[in-house]
């Protein structure tokens, strides 16, 4: 299994070479401020996050944030649910990548 933060910090990385600002931006207000917030769960947030990034196709954040929410309480089953409800809402293929990159996360934590 990777390490969430490891990649999470890989990533971030790679983008701060070419845009510091952002990534300032993110690690303080996106992380440190919104994800913060006591409105909502971070298990809320991610479930609305993970179905933003996949309505999106988003891949490659949803990656990650599949692994945050997992990591944030949210179980393969209930993700499994999210990605079949939304296949109405944001189409098939959407779906189905999602599905395929789930299943991919799932394996590398087990």
């Amino acid at each position: 299994m990777a390490d969430t933060t490891a990649v999470v910090s890989a990533a971030r990385e790679k983008a701060r070479k070419v845009a510091p600002k952002l990534i300032e931006l993110s690690e303080k207000v996106v992380y440190g401020d919104v994800w913060e917030r006591s409105g909502l769960s971070k298990r809320d947030r991610s479930l609305i996050t993970v179905a933003s990034l996949m309505s999106m196709y988003r891949p490659e954040q949803l990656r990650l944030h599949l692994q945050r929410a997992l990591d944030n309480g949210v179980t393969q089953e209930e993700i499994g649910e999210l990605i079949t409800h939304l296949a109405f809402y944001s189409g098939w293929p959407t779906a189905m990548t999602a599905a395929t990159i789930a299943n991919d996360v799932f394996a590398a934590r087990d």
